[in-house]
């Protein structure tokens, strides 16, 4: 990832619309501010959601509240609680897809 030239941009998160997008179950809210390549998001899951695809993309994920299942192609698995984070580049074999039984609120950088 690399951080685009842009000035000192403070974020007012709760000012940013929400755009939703349903999973396969429940649905995310998310809350974006992009910039070139760069996304920054705070994203919300209901409880029970799960996400309706594999995601290659490579991200910095922080946890803030609640648990976060993430599954790996692979069939690995890890549950992720506030306070933990995950990183996954662009490339190899890390296919992921998340979801929550309890809803989650998370910040990712992307």
């Amino acid at each position: 990832m690399k951080i685009p030239m842009l000035p000192f941009t403070p974020t007012q998160w709760d000012q940013l619309p929400a755009t939703v997008h349903p999973g396969e179950a429940g649905e995310a809210h998310w809350r974006t501010f992009s910039i070139g390549d760069l996304r920054v998001r705070t994203v919300e899951y209901s409880a029970g959601y799960l996400a309706d695809h594999w995601c290659d993309r490579g991200h910095v994920l922080y946890v803030l509240d609640g648990e976060l299942h993430t599954e790996l192609k692979d069939g690995r698995r890890f549950v992720l609680t506030a306070g933990m984070s995950y990183q996954v580049s662009d490339f190899g074999d890390a296919a992921h897809r998340s979801s929550t039984p309890t809803g989650a609120r998370l910040f990712i950088v992307d």
